[in-house]
């Protein structure tokens, strides 16, 4: 039991590491860009220079993708605590939500192509 809770602490302590020196940078230095998504790129510059880290990380993350719906709780909340300003605002909320997303999707699509080419090229020099 011991021996599989460590990893796991181990891979959530580098997510938290990671989004606080996001945070921190973004803060100091001014940067229009939130602070967790600077530290999801400090956690792939990480993946990308200590690939070893990987196998650490990876059953840890994949456990946690499989209950990223959860997260959505909050935001539905939220959504339901402010009904009252889709009345005066709804229009552009509902811009930005479709806008947001449908550039989300896209960003996603070029992300999964970039990334499956990188893995396919890994595969391809292992088994040279």
């Amino acid at each position: 039991m011991a021996q599989t809770s460590i990893p796991m602490i181990q891979s959530f302590t580098l997510l938290l590491a990671c989004q606080l020196i996001g945070e921190i940078t973004v803060k100091s230095a001014g940067l229009p860009l939130p602070g967790p998504v600077l530290g999801m790129l400090v956690l792939v510059l990480l993946l990308a220079l200590l690939p070893r880290l990987e196998q650490v990380v990876r059953p840890t993350l994949t456990g946690f993708l499989g209950h990223l719906s959860l997260l959505f709780v909050p935001a539905g909340v939220g959504i339901i605590g402010h009904l009252g300003r889709f009345g005066s605002d709804g229009p552009a909320m509902v811009l930005a939500l479709v806008g947001s997303t449908a550039l989300t999707l896209v960003v996603t699509v070029f992300t999964f192509i970039g990334v499956s080419r990188l893995v396919q090229d890994r595969g391809e020099r292992a088994s040279e």
